[in-house]
C-alpha cells in the first residue's frame, strides 16, 4: 500500500468548507444530514453499478462522489451545538474500530473459527446487541435484507435455512423468493447483485428490441 495523500484530502475538506460557509453555495449551505440521505443512497448504487459493469473510469468517479458525501456530512456535523465532530474524528474512529475488530492482525491473536463469525462476535459485544440480527438496516431492499438475515443467523449457529422452510408467507411468491435466498446463501452468491445483473441483461434486450422497432421492417430489394 502507498502512503495516503493528506494534502489532497485536506484540499477536499477545504473546498467543502468553502461551499458550506457564508458566501459559498446556497444549496450546499441549506443541506442537512436528512436531506442528503437520497444522495448517499444514489451514490452507493452508482458505485455498485460501476463495479459490477467493470467501468474503471466510473469506479474512480463514483468513489469520489461517495467520498464527497462523507466529507459533506462531516462538515455539517461540525455545526452541531452540543456534539460536534469533523472528518478527522470520523477517520480516527474508523481506524480504531478496524484495529479493534482485527485482533488476529494487530494483536497476533489466533482466529477463533471463521473470521466472519469472529467479526460478528466482536461487533455484537462492542455494541451490546441482544440478537445476531440487530443492526441490519431496514432501508435496504427485501432481497438483500433477507440474505443478511440468513447469513447472520447461520454464523450465529442457527439453522436459518431450516427455519426458512417453516415460514408461511401470505403468498406462494414470497415462499419461492425466500427459497431462492436460501439457495443463493448456500451457493455463496449475492442474490441482490445477481438480480441486478439479470435485470441489466433484460434491459439490454428491451433496448435492442426498441432499436429494431424504431428502424421499422426491412424491405426486400
Amino acid at each position: 500500500m502507498t502512503d495516503p495523500q493528506p494534502d489532497s484530502l485536506r484540499a477536499l475538506v477545504r473546498v467543502m468548507d468553502r461551499l458550506r460557509s457564508p458566501g459559498g453555495c446556497p444549496w450546499d449551505a441549506q443541506q442537512t444530514h436528512a436531506s442528503l440521505v437520497p444522495y448517499v443512497l444514489e451514490e452507493a448504487h452508482e458505485l455498485a453499478e460501476a463495479i459490477e459493469t467493470d467501468d474503471r473510469v466510473g469506479l474512480r468517479e463514483e468513489l469520489g462522489d461517495l467520498l464527497l458525501q462523507v466529507v459533506f456530512h462531516a462538515r455539517i456535523a461540525t455545526e452541531h451545538p452540543t456534539d460536534p465532530f469533523d472528518v478527522d474524528d470520523v477517520a480516527s474512529d474508523l481506524a480504531a474500530k478496524l484495529v479493534r475488530r482485527h485482533p488476529h492482525v494487530f494483536e497476533g491473536a489466533p482466529v477463533e473459527g471463521d473470521v466472519h463469525v469472529q467479526w460478528d462476535r466482536l461487533k455484537n459485544a462492542e455494541k451490546k446487541r441482544g440478537s445476531a440480527l440487530d443492526g441490519i438496516p431496514l432501508a435496504i431492499g427485501a432481497l438483500a435484507r433477507g440474505q443478511k438475515v440468513l447469513a447472520r443467523a447461520q454464523r450465529a449457529g442457527i439453522d436459518a435455512a431450516g427455519l426458512a422452510r417453516e415460514v408461511d408467507p401470505q403468498d406462494d411468491v414470497g415462499r419461492r423468493l425466500l427459497g431462492v435466498l436460501v439457495d443463493a446463501e448456500a451457493a455463496g452468491v449475492d442474490a441482490e447483485a445477481a438480480l441486478r445483473g439479470a435485470v441489466r441483461q433484460l434491459e439490454d434486450s428491451v433496448r435492442a428490441v426498441e432499436q429494431v422497432s424504431r428502424r421499422g421492417p426491412s424491405s426486400d430489394r
